[in-house]
């Protein structure tokens, strides 16, 4: 929670730096900098595009591949693990994402900017963890770990549409190949292979053929994440009994066997989304946001077909879709008995935790880049991602604010 929320300060930050600096006089250097070359050459084999591709195609990929590592801790051990618990955030994402798809279909009336339903879809961490956090002790700390599991499963969601919808040109012998590599990597984790680097380079072989098969190469860093082992390799007992053993000046041989048992008591999962967690929160994504929020504002942006309902289906679909499908489907699954509210929580405070994951930054920007080869209707909707976001922040802020303010804890069931 702490690192989602120092993230989105710093991801906000950005950008602030590349919306200033897009509409700058010096906006000629933005768009020169992210569209500089990048070209890598293996023998024969050449990959090329610019810097802002290498962004979202490459450095994404471990932005990706830590979520796939929340996803599987949340599915083994987390809130995911129990049907009865997950029931309330699964639900609640669900209609989170689904009444702001319609919403704009809806306003778009299956123009040419119909194709960006997926956008107002999603929930941004790091600014919706951010705001809540802002607001201090008043939200009970069950809230919070609320929007955090239904943001995960917000990205489940996502993890799907950008895979199944907005993945072009499909190359089945590239995606046996992926299949094989996967397929290697599970009989390696199942063999009890701990050594990194053979996971490191089919990794990255992974990440090749999915690039290669017309699948979104980000696709390969959930499926890395999801594949990582989410159990211990020795139990915590084992480290602790070690240490307890150690003598007062241990020699450099103890302390080496000590670290291993240590790293060993800690699951690969959660071992590396310690590492690559504030890598991905303070660099990876604060960079994305450099690169795709710096869309430039002009008094034409929306005489494009299609554009002014692109940028009104995608503020109404996150600050009205999300508020009504969150709410509305926390509703149905307590009255159908199959869901409960957060301990603590009034609906005011769901209507306000709702109202704060109309934040749909980060991801609702990667998908509008995925959606639109037009670049009017791409900056058509990125507007509204932004405008959108700050619409949801500030009401949905205020709005949970004073519902914890006056809010009390509901009676039983």
């Amino acid at each position: 929670l702490a690192t989602e929320a120092s993230g989105g300060i710093l991801l906000l930050a950005a950008a602030v730096v590349a919306l200033v600096w897009a509409n700058s006089p010096w906006s000629a250097s933005y768009l020169s900098l992210w569209h500089t070359d990048v070209t890598i050459n293996f023998g024969r084999y050449v990959l090329e595009g610019d810097l802002h591709h290498w962004v979202n195609d490459a450095l994404m990929v471990v932005f990706f591949f830590v979520v796939g590592l929340e996803i599987k801790h949340e599915l083994v051990h987390g809130k995911l693990r129990d049907p009865r618990t997950a029931a309330m955030p699964a639900l609640a994402a669900l209609g989170g994402m689904v009444v702001p798809a319609a919403l704009f279909l809806l306003v778009t009336g299956g123009g040419d900017g119909a194709r960006g339903w997926g956008i107002p879809m999603a929930t941004d961490i790091a600014f919706a963890v951010g705001v809540v956090t802002l607001l201090g002790p008043r939200v009970p700390a069950s809230l919070k770990l609320f929007l955090l599991t239904l943001a995960i499963v917000d990205d489940i969601g996502a993890i799907i549409v950008i895979g199944a919808f907005y993945s072009t040109g499909l190359q089945p012998e590239f995606l046996g190949v992926a299949a094989a590599i996967i397929l290697v990597i599970t009989l390696l984790s199942r063999s009890g292979v701990v050594w990194l680097a053979p996971y490191l380079v089919l990794g990255g072989a992974l990440w090749l053929a999915t690039y290669a098969s017309g699948v979104h190469a980000t696709i390969a860093g959930v499926v890395l994440g999801l594949l990582t082992p989410a159990g211990r390799l020795l139990p915590a007992s084992v480290a602790k009994e070690w240490a307890n053993d150690l003598e007062d000046e241990p020699t450099a041989e103890q302390m080496a066997a000590m670290t291993r048992l240590a790293r060993h008591s800690v699951s690969p999962a959660e071992r590396i989304a310690h590492v690559l967690h504030p890598w991905s929160s303070f660099l990876i994504v604060p960079i994305f946001a450099l690169a795709n929020a710096g869309v430039s504002i002009k008094a034409d942006a929306f005489e494009g077909a299609g554009a002014a309902a692109v940028t009104a289906g995608v503020m109404l679909g996150l600050v009205v879709g999300k508020t009504l499908g969150i709410t509305g489907a926390a509703w149905l699954g307590v009255r159908l008995g199959v869901a409960r509210l957060p301990e603590g929580a009034t609906w005011k405070m769901m209507v306000g935790i709702a109202g704060v994951a109309g934040i749909g930054f980060t991801v609702s920007l990667f998908v509008a880049e995925l959606a639109f080869a037009d670049g009017a209707l791409r900056d058509a909707a990125k507007i509204g991602v932004l405008a959108a976001s700050a619409v949801a922040a500030v009401v949905g802020g205020v709005f949970l604010l004073r519902a914890c303010r006056d809010g009390k804890t509901p009676e039983p069931a």
